[in-house]
């Protein structure tokens, strides 16, 4: 059952590993076929160096195993729910990568300071609020996944593809598996940069002039994009 998915699930997982964003089986990805309602994720607690796309599990918008023999991963409740609010993603992804689980345990949203992050970012990260204790006991998971649809009222997910839950880590997302893989390594080097000019400047420092943040942002985003070749 979507071979062809679990492929590229597969290989999304294990691009995180190669590119050092984590440790053991601290990660996960997914990809959704919406044609078909299903999602294909990552096999809970399951090394990646041992991993086949036989091991990736397909489930339901409800959360139901369609197929696969292996339990899906733990985070699997917020991918869904993540899916179901922005019907415009293809792919999520979580780690638990350094500087940008820093941020989100200093309960602080990443400002943007500099044009890297502008380039893939329409603005800064946002930070969750806590999650109080009744949603954590009701369904852990899930009340994560309506932490970050909470924190994206009034916001676009497709100009702010990556979110810090405070206390966890982050999630980002994209068009497919790959470009929700690309978001993560581009988010944890924006929150290492972020940290090293916190470090420099003090606590404070002053945020990227807007109109070079916009800029930035529509040369590769926008309608008339001009980034790259046609």
């Amino acid at each position: 059952m979507l071979k062809d998915l679990r492929d590229a699930v597969l290989d999304a997982n294990l691009e995180l590993n190669r590119r050092g964003v984590v440790l053991y089986t601290w990660g996960n990805v997914s990809a959704i076929d919406r044609d078909s309602g299903l999602i294909v994720i990552k096999p809970s607690g399951v090394a990646y160096d041992a991993m086949t796309a036989d091991d990736m599990v397909v489930v339901s918008l409800d959360n139901e195993v369609v197929w696969g023999s292996n339990k899906p991963s733990s985070d699997t409740r917020t991918h869904t729910a993540l899916y179901r609010a922005f019907p415009e993603i293809g792919g999520v992804a979580h780690t638990h990568s350094t500087h940008a689980v820093a941020w989100a345990q200093a309960r602080r949203a990443i400002p943007c300071l500099g044009t890297t992050q502008a380039d893939y970012c329409a603005g800064e990260v946002p930070c969750t609020a806590p999650l109080p204790p009744d949603e954590v006991q009701r369904d852990y998971e899930t009340a994560t996944g309506d932490a970050i649809i909470r924190r994206f009222q009034g916001l676009d997910p497709v100009a702010v593809p990556m979110v810090l839950v405070a206390g966890h880590g982050p999630f980002t997302w994209g068009k497919d598996a790959d470009d929700a893989v690309h978001n993560a390594v581009v988010l944890e080097e924006s929150a290492k940069m972020a940290t090293l000019t916190v470090t420099v400047s003090g606590p404070n420092p002053q945020p990227l002039e807007d109109y070079v943040l916009d800029y930035h942002y529509q040369r590769k985003h926008g309608k008339n994009a001009w980034y790259g070749q046609n």
